[in-house]
């Protein structure tokens, strides 16, 4: 594994991805988001490299 795919970085784009994910739910009116799986993907530059984070999960409502 690669430093950016290491440490706070990664850290932090797993947050920001979650905390996206959350936000679209909450615009659904969901109760909860379930099933969440996270995807990662780098790719090398000459530079240094880009980190891809994607979530995915089924927002749901829960019965009354």
């Amino acid at each position: 594994m690669t430093q950016l795919l290491s440490g706070p970085t990664l850290r932090d784009a797993r947050k920001t991805c979650l905390d996206e994910l959350r936000k679209e739910a909450h615009k659904l009116k969901a109760d909860a988001v379930i099933a969440i799986d996270l995807n990662y993907n780098e790719i090398s530059t000459g530079s240094g490299g880009i980190l891809f984070v994607a979530a995915s999960g089924t927002a749901v409502k829960l019965s009354e």
